[in-house]
């Protein structure tokens, strides 16, 4: 203190000095921190300081120390990566006529038929119901008259009885008289009668079938009378039936095209009357109508 009393300048000047620092560290205080913060990290001088500070670009997130606390810094390294900077521009991306044309194709669908709903009026229903009633009776009255009154000529294939529309691929035809007529109905008559109307038809069927294949004779009447193959023909029945109406009937159906068996039907036979079983052995097992067995 006496030196000070001594020498007033020199306290002047500490004053002065005093007044002055204060002063600096009121209005710069983080310039005083950053220096405290760089003479304290010089302290690690050397090669330490050198190989820190070449790992400092490639920290993610740098710390700052400030008095003592750890500060994270506000960025890190992605956002230094020239190629992840966004530039706050957007990007536009301009429709050209062949992307136009690409997206319509895609967003087209087939387009789908409109079901068109027509109303018929009640009596144009009626009017249909009745023509359709109308046709169904002339097919019935065709059929019916067509098994009244059945063809006089026969058609037929290599391997079947054909239709009378079916005569242009016929390879050869047989025309039926009265007597073929009235022997197939007897014969019918004599072999089934107490068979259900379906067997009738399967036996006139069976002699059809004879008459068009080349094993049997060519016309009806020889088939019928060809030796040991109808048991009334033997026994003498055939003479003395009269066709009835279902016989009748049956033959018709069986001319104009019926089939209760098929084609390469030849052979029948009643298993419980029958005393030659030979044809039921030797022969391949068709259809069974009634008390009949039926063989191709």
């Amino acid at each position: 203190m006496e030196i000070f009393k001594q020498n007033r300048c020199i306290a002047l000047l500490v004053g002065v000095i005093l007044v002055c620092f204060s002063a600096i560290s009121l209005l710069s205080p983080g310039r005083i921190n950053e220096g405290q913060n760089t003479l304290k990290m010089e302290k690690f001088g050397g090669s330490g300081h050198a190989s820190a500070a070449a790992l400092l670009p490639q920290t993610a997130v740098t710390p700052e120390r400030v008095k003592g606390t750890v500060k994270p810094m506000l960025y890190t390294t992605a956002a230094k990566i020239p190629g992840h900077v966004w530039n706050g521009k957007q990007t536009v991306d301009w429709f050209t006529p062949a992307k136009l044309k690409l997206k319509a194709a895609a967003g087209t669908q087939p387009a789908k038929p409109k079901t068109v709903v027509v109303k018929v009026s009640p009596e144009a229903q009626q009017a249909l119901k009745q023509a359709a009633a109308k046709g169904s009776q002339s097919v019935n009255k065709v059929k019916t008259a067509s098994q009244q009154h059945p063809p006089t000529k026969l058609f037929f294939s290599r391997t079947k009885l054909l239709s009378q529309e079916q005569q242009a691929q016929a390879t050869w035809s047989y025309a039926v008289s009265e007597e073929d007529l009235l022997l197939l109905q007897k014969i019918v008559m004599a072999e089934a009668e107490g068979e259900p109307y379906q067997g009738k038809v399967a036996v006139a069927n069976v002699v059809l079938n004879r008459l068009r294949s080349a094993n049997f004779p060519d016309t009806i009447h020889e088939v019928v009378y060809q030796k040991s193959q109808f048991s009334p023909v033997a026994n003498g029945r055939l003479k003395r039936v009269k066709p009835n109406e279902d016989s009748i009937k049956a033959v018709n159906a069986a001319l104009s095209g019926v089939k209760e068996v098929t084609d390469d039907t030849y052979f029948f036979l009643s298993l419980k009357l029958a005393q030659d079983l030979t044809v039921h052995h030797s022969r391949t097992y068709a259809k069974t109508i009634g008390n009949h067995t039926f063989y191709k």
